[in-house]
């Protein structure tokens, strides 16, 4: 096990929103380093959200982003042999973490075009309470509530 924990480093908040939020999207987001690339990906996607909807784009948004964050997930434990499935409350970072890569994966897995036109896609049906996203969401709450039973095995 590591000595120490990493320090937490701080992120520069993006130059529209001026969110950091915002930043560690697109940091998750990003492939080979293009950030501005992603950044461009984002932004594309949230006007397409605006134009659809009619409600600005970065609401739209944070609440997709609050509608896929898991509140609980399951965690293997090995306890005489057997592993069992452990319900943990997920903690806040971790929280949004989860919830971003969820996001972008399922964002990826659509069939539309563009990324831009996949990713604003993913946020209208999420902040909707629909789309692939979200049901990743509810089969993992699904499945911490199956394993209830479990949950006197906490892992320390």
């Amino acid at each position: 096990m590591r000595k120490s924990k990493p320090k937490k480093r701080i992120l520069t908040p993006d130059p529209k929103f001026n969110d950091t939020m915002v930043t560690r999207f697109v940091n998750n987001m990003m492939w080979s380093g293009k950030k501005s690339t992603a950044f461009a990906i984002f932004y594309d996607a949230l006007g397409k959200v605006e134009a659809k909807i009619q409600e600005p784009g970065i609401d739209v948004w944070k609440k997709a982003l609050n509608n896929v964050m898991p509140s609980v997930e399951v965690k293997a434990r090995r306890v005489g042999g057997a592993t069992f499935q452990i319900p943990m409350e997920v903690p806040a970072d971790r929280k949004i973490a989860v919830g971003m890569k969820w996001m972008i994966e399922y964002s990826r897995k659509r069939s539309e075009k563009s990324m831009a036109d996949k990713l604003s896609a993913e946020i209208i049906a999420a902040s909707k309470g629909e789309g692939a996203s979200v049901k990743k969401r509810e089969d993992t709450h699904r499945m911490a509530e199956a394993n209830k039973a479990f949950s006197h095995f906490k892992v320390s």
